[in-house]
This record gives C-alpha cells, sequence and structure tokens, in this order.
C-alpha cells in the first residue's frame, strides 16, 4: 500500500518484528479494522479474524444451551478469540497454547491480551495435548482451532492423531471449531480437512463460511442438526 493510500486509510505500522515461528510480523491500525497483527501478509489476530469468529460466536452462543465452563485455545495468537470467549462466556476458564511467545506479546502490548485473564502456554499445540502434566488434564466444553502461521497450516495439525488427541479433551457435550482459509487453492484443502474431521467426529458442520469457514464438531450431534436447519433457511 502507498502512502497516499495509508494516508486516506488511516493505516499506521505501529510495529514490525521477525518471529523463527511467524515470519515477518506487522502490527497496523486503520479506519476500517482498527488495531490488528498481520503475518504472512494475512491477519492473524483482530481485525477481519475478530470478525469471522464472532460471527461463529454469535451462533454458537444462540444454540449452546448448557453452560460452557472451561474452553481451550490452540493457536492463542494476539487473543482475539480470548476475547470473544470473556465477552460471550465471562465465568469460564480459559486456557490459551501458542508456540509463538513474540505473537502472545504482542498481543499482550496492542490488543489487550492480559485483560481477559487466559492461563498462557507458550508450546506446540501437538506437545500440549500429549503431555499429561500440563494444566490440560481437564476436559472442554469449547476447543477452538487457529493453528495457521501466515497462510500455512501446518501438516501434522491435520494428522487424525492429533484430531483424535481433541476428541479426547473434550466434555460429554464439548464443541471444537476449526478456523480454515477459504479461497483459491484454500478451497479444497479445506474441503480435504472436512472429509478428516468427518471420521473423527461424525456430523461436522459449516456454520460460517466467507474468505473463512468455520468446522464445528462435538461428541454428541443434537446442536448440529440445529445449525443445519438454520443454515438452510438462511440460503
Amino acid at each position: 500500500m502507498g502512502k497516499l493510500e495509508d494516508f486516506l486509510s488511516g493505516t499506521r505500522i505501529l510495529k514490525e518484528v521477525d518471529s523463527p515461528v511467524n515470519g515477518h510480523i506487522v502490527v497496523k491500525t486503520d479506519l476500517a479494522w482498527g488495531t490488528h497483527i498481520q503475518a504472512g501478509g494475512l491477519t492473524q489476530s483482530g481485525g477481519v479474524v475478530e470478525s469471522v469468529w464472532k460471527s461463529t460466536f454469535k451462533e454458537l452462543k444462540e444454540l449452546r444451551t448448557e453452560k460452557i465452563k472451561d474452553v481451550l485455545i490452540l493457536g492463542l495468537g494476539g487473543g482475539t478469540i480470548a476475547k470473544l470467549v470473556r465477552g460471550n462466556f465471562p465465568d469460564a476458564k480459559i486456557v490459551g497454547v501458542d508456540l509463538d511467545s513474540i505473537m502472545v506479546d504482542l498481543g499482550r502490548k496492542y490488543l489487550n491480551l492480559d485483560n481477559y485473564y487466559v492461563d498462557v502456554v507458550i508450546r506446540d499445540a501437538f506437545e500440549f495435548l500429549t503431555n499429561n502434566k500440563l494444566p490440560n488434564t481437564n476436559h472442554y466444553d469449547l476447543v477452538c482451532v487457529d493453528l495457521y502461521q501466515g497462510d500455512k497450516y501446518p501438516e501434522k495439525f491435520e494428522k487424525e492423531s492429533f484430531l483424535k488427541l481433541i476428541l479426547k479433551k473434550l466434555s460429554p457435550e464439548g464443541i471444537v471449531i476449526f478456523n480454515r482459509l477459504y479461497y483459491g487453492e484454500k478451497r479444497p484443502m479445506a474441503m480435504r480437512f472436512l472429509k478428516k474431521l468427518e471420521k473423527i467426529f461424525g456430523q461436522v458442520e459449516v456454520i460460517h463460511p466467507e474468505a473463512n469457514i468455520m468446522f464445528l464438531g462435538r461428541r454428541f450431534h443434537g446442536i448440529l442438526s440445529k445449525i443445519s436447519r438454520r443454515q438452510k433457511r438462511k440460503k
């Protein structure tokens, strides 16, 4: 974006830093999206990411009748999901896992992450789920998975072994939400991932297609049939 376009859009770069996990990270603020964090040219926290997850949580809150007490975020980033969890389920205990301490620190400084009272764990998500000594021995009512590094989704987080670990961590009525990019070549990749999810979680529903697509699964499927009917009415 040129200087004139930056001026007209109100864009300012607040911070630039290189991360061994996410590469070049830029913290920006503009009139349209406020303060947000980008890596690999894509927004990772705040901005459009908050819009996508906000719409998803709206659907979830309308349909979820059981109280959500324990939440696990795999891919905490700058804290956007934590912000929305705290806003929708104010009494929930939140555990947030992220490998990139730089991204988390940027969230603390620019996106008020500390205000959402998250038990932050700097660790690989796969290791977190397989290490019983970590504070993830509970079963979670909600698991949010957003594990992109730039526009790349690490292959190990698509493996059935990883998905089964998540299933084991769900409470009896637990829900898991996966965020995937959904444009260009990302579309068939997302659909292949959906097929894998269906093997593990049975029925999986799409609840918010945009440039991103959200997949929702759970142990029991009552809520999913409700979502299906709502989505059909919207078409």
